[in-house]
């Protein structure tokens, strides 16, 4: 039987990483090597147990990326802004990745991307963890690396932790503190993007070179809360607030996710039929509900 290529996936146990190594898994079509920082976390642990191959590397280490990379067809790759809120240095970390993918010979590089705001918009908008991707997007193409980059849209798993619905004052009513008005938001589960990356991988011609905006549905906040409300029986409607209120909020990093909603306004590219062809089993907000319904029994 011909060995299988290899696909080397940074970020392996965090929420993306994990989801296409379970992909990757599942499908068979290649042999893949788990990236982590800390190789004797559970999680890398259960996929060592797996099959999968467990290596220790660190972003901000070259020596480690490059050994991590060796030998392998392909590369999914993740960097985390929110680890150290700085552009730079996520930046940084993406070009010395998309430097060794081109001195190692990578064929296909997919890299979790988003849109350089900043130059979108001529300066007038800042949203630093979309501009730094932009910029690392950019580069992999500029130093000519064979590349698809997949954009996602608002993570459905927000709704579970730090946009979850917030009690209204002494009454039953709960509200979704999100600052969109009634311009539809993009909303995809992070658990679905591992079979998208696989298909991706899968089908180099059709996508190496391509920007992909990733969609399982465009819902107005007020739809979301709708759907949450019949899922889970409690009346949750949209706060209204604005991005400005949004931005004054009290804890870190408001004022970026609010220009990242202004952002939003402006309808990036997010393509559900495209989204839905590379994961037919994508799933709707609703059926994400359905599925996570356990989670909202503290309310």
């Amino acid at each position: 039987m011909a060995t299988k290529k290899m696909i080397t996936v940074f970020g392996a146990t965090g929420s993306q990483g994990c989801s296409v190594v379970k992909a990757l898994l599942k499908d068979c079509s290649f042999s893949v090597r788990a990236v982590t920082r800390d190789v004797t976390k559970p999680a890398a642990q259960k996929m060592k147990e797996d099959g999968v191959e467990v290596v220790a590397a660190d972003l901000n280490d070259e020596e480690s990326v490059k050994a991590a990379l060796k030998g392998t067809y392909g590369v999914f790759v993740v960097t985390n802004f929110w680890e150290h809120m700085d552009k730079n240095k996520e930046v940084e970390q993406g070009k010395r990745i998309a430097d060794l993918c081109k001195e190692l010979g990578l064929q296909h590089v997919v890299y979790s991307g988003l849109e350089n705001v900043h130059k979108l918009t001529g300066g007038k908008l800042e949203v630093l963890h979309f501009d730094g991707k932009g910029e690392v997007e950019e580069y992999f193409r500029q130093i000519k690396v064979p590349m698809t980059s997949v954009r996602l849209a608002f993570y459905f798993e927000n709704f579970l932790t730090d946009s979850r619905p917030q009690k209204f004052q002494d009454s039953e009513t709960y509200q979704l503190v999100v600052p969109m008005g009634d311009i539809p938001m993009d909303g995809i589960s992070v658990a679905d993007l591992g079979p998208i990356v696989c298909s991706v991988l899968k089908n180099p011609s059709e996508y190496i070179g391509k920007d992909i905006g990733l969609s399982a549905d465009k819902l107005t906040i007020k739809q979301y809360a709708e759907i949450m409300s019949e899922v889970i029986g409690k009346t949750i409607v949209d706060s209204k607030i604005t991005p400005e209120a949004y931005g004054k909020l009290n804890f870190p990093g408001a004022q970026e996710l609010a220009s990242m909603f202004l952002f939003y306004h402006m309808k990036p590219d997010r393509n559900v039929e495209l989204t839905r062809k590379l994961n037919p089993d994508l799933k709707t907000f609703k059926q994400f509900m359905q599925l996570h319904k356990e989670a909202f029994n503290y309310l």
